[in-house]
């Protein structure tokens, strides 16, 4: 990047720096409204008050939190498997005899 271009972009990040500035002393209302801000979080126990109260509502989480449960179960089974299966592997080639059949 050449030089006058780099103090061009320097100079107009400290233009709009010092217009930002001015715009939220001499607006502070409307640089309110234009600042974005965190969306507001529901309480922490909407969701359970919500699962205790509409028993439809409370059948779909059961639902999915059975089908997570079983998945994970599976996961785990499936990785228990490989590692048995990786161990098994590790053994036969460290079994003493093995050492004599492969020269």
């Amino acid at each position: 990047m050449s030089r006058p271009l780099a103090r061009l972009r320097v100079r107009l990040a400290l233009a709009l720096g010092a217009a930002e500035i001015r715009l939220r002393l001499r607006l502070p209302r409307l640089m309110r409204v234009l600042t974005r801000r965190p969306a507001e979080r529901e309480s922490p126990f909407a969701e359970l008050v919500r699962i205790e109260a509409d028993p439809a509502y409370r059948a779909l989480f059961f639902a999915g939190l059975d089908a997570a449960l079983e998945d994970r179960l599976a996961t785990r089974t499936t990785v228990v498997e490989e590692i048995e299966a990786a161990a098994a592997r590790l053994k036969a080639l460290i079994r003493p005899g093995d050492h004599e059949r492969a020269a």
